[in-house]
């Protein structure tokens, strides 16, 4: 089926695209587009809602405000990068997606992010399930002397939490400490065999952070903050995202 033409009543001035570019580095002009197509050959969300990175970006040039600021498209971009990583231009479509997503009032962004976001918010984890501190460091023990006593080669393995002074602060996806606790420990493992000086926080110790992804700016930077600010008041010198 062929697809509909983007359909034009005259030439726009792009109020979002303006406000994009104020928030673009020196270089990241977005009407460097060559729509070479690119950014969506290797796009996980080309096709969706009938949109692509390429399609995306000329409507902003078009000065199409409110079909780009609408689209349910721009919640099915995973903002992995990979259009820049690819375009001959380095143009930041991701920055377009998200400046696109912060212009939805936030109680109509999606509800699976946005409840997400609020959860992690209420504890001081920072986490999307709602693991409070004392539940992550019953788990993360209970785990450890399990597999000390189950495989002796790793009696001596350790999953600090709070340990001051550590040379890396780790958070965690807080999925795994609530469904999957078993996943937590091949990254023990690894860290234990490596020599590996290290340590979880009891808070911030969340690694999932929704807020970004809602585009909630001053959210993202709480949840930021509070792991950040652990960690530097544990003495860590390297915070370490395996997320």
């Amino acid at each position: 089926m062929a697809e509909e033409a983007i359909k034009l009543g005259g030439k726009k001035k792009s109020i979002f695209m303006d406000k994009v570019k104020e928030l673009l580095p020196e270089g990241g002009n977005l009407n460097l587009c060559l729509t070479c197509g690119a950014c969506s050959s290797g796009c996980p969300a080309t096709g969706l809602e009938g949109m692509d990175p390429r399609k995306f970006l000329r409507m902003a040039a078009l000065g199409m405000d409110e079909e780009i600021t609408s689209t349910p498209w721009v919640w099915m971009c995973t903002m992995c990068q990979r259009c820049i990583y690819v375009c001959p231009m380095k143009i930041d479509i991701p920055q377009l997606v998200y400046s696109a997503r912060a212009s939805w009032p936030r109680e109509e962004r999606p509800k699976g992010i946005l409840g997400s976001c609020d959860m992690a918010l209420r504890n001081e984890s920072r986490s999307a399930m709602g693991a409070s501190p004392d539940d992550f460091r019953f788990v993360v023990e209970d785990v450890l002397e399990q597999y000390q006593e189950e495989q002796p080669e790793f009696a001596d393995m350790e999953a600090p939490i709070d340990k001051e002074g550590a040379e890396f602060f780790l958070n965690q996806n807080s999925r795994e400490p609530v469904t999957e606790p078993d996943e937590m420990v091949p990254l023990w493992k690894v860290l234990h065999l490596a020599g590996v000086d290290w340590t979880y926080g009891s808070k911030g110790w969340g690694g999932e952070n929704y807020c970004m992804f809602l585009a909630d700016d001053d959210a993202w930077e709480t949840l930021a903050r509070t792991t950040i600010n652990h960690a530097d008041d544990l003495g860590c010198k390297t915070y370490l995202n395996t997320e």
